[in-house]
């Protein structure tokens, strides 16, 4: 397998804002209403109760809820018009609160500075060209050792269609310049698949300027 596994072409991945207003959420590969198992590791372990987290790619919006409910202060962004209107529903059946917004992060609006940024699906669909713009925006909307949490498909996973895929050899250089590694390990995507697809699950902290 390549370096950057790719089934899908450049280009086929799906215009996520058709697909949020055609599927039922229910129903997408990555929708789960429990707590992504790594983000779960990653709170218990370090008692994260507090703090501003940005979910980028926020999608139906569960991660985000279930993020506020322990307590920290959430901006979910996505794309996608329907999906942050999923998020934001969602966020109030839950009756947490959730700051939704419709945004792109390689132009993004936003200033931060964020404690925290969780990405579970947004990087490894960007287009290799898009990753270096992506890394300096996450650096720059993080706070100074602030973490970026990384959930990505893994090079290990060997299904005929998904995401780009990275294994720690192919995926902390993209980062080095700008993070440091906290921790990494491999995991798997909760969501609606009879088979959980092959992850790699990063914390990555934001280095000091230079």
């Amino acid at each position: 397998m390549s370096e950057f596994a790719k089934p899908r072409q450049e280009g086929e991945f799906p215009h996520w804002e058709t697909l949020y207003q055609n599927e039922p959420v229910e129903k997408m590969p990555w929708y789960t209403t429990q707590a992504d198992q790594d983000l779960l590791r990653v709170i218990d372990t370090y008692g994260i109760r507090s703090g501003h987290l940005l979910d980028v790619g926020t999608g139906p919006g569960t991660q985000a809820a279930w993020l506020a409910a322990q307590g920290l202060q959430v901006t979910a962004t996505d794309l996608s018009t329907s999906a942050v209107q999923h998020a934001a529903d969602y966020a109030r059946q839950q009756g947490v609160t959730v700051t939704t917004l419709v945004d792109d992060i390689l132009a993004t609006s936003l200033s931060g500075p964020f404690d925290y940024v969780f990405d579970r699906g947004c990087f490894h669909v960007l287009p290799p060209q898009a990753r270096s713009l992506y890394v300096n925006t996450i650096h720059t909307l993080l706070k100074t050792g602030g973490w970026l949490l990384l959930k990505c498909f893994s090079l290990q996973e060997t299904a005929v269609k998904g995401p780009y895929r990275f294994s720690p050899a192919t995926l902390n250089p993209i980062f080095a310049e700008h993070f440091a590694l906290v921790a990494q390990w491999e995991s798997g995507y909760e969501g609606s698949l009879a088979t959980a697809p092959k992850a790699l699950f990063s914390i990555l902290q934001a280095r000091g300027d230079a």
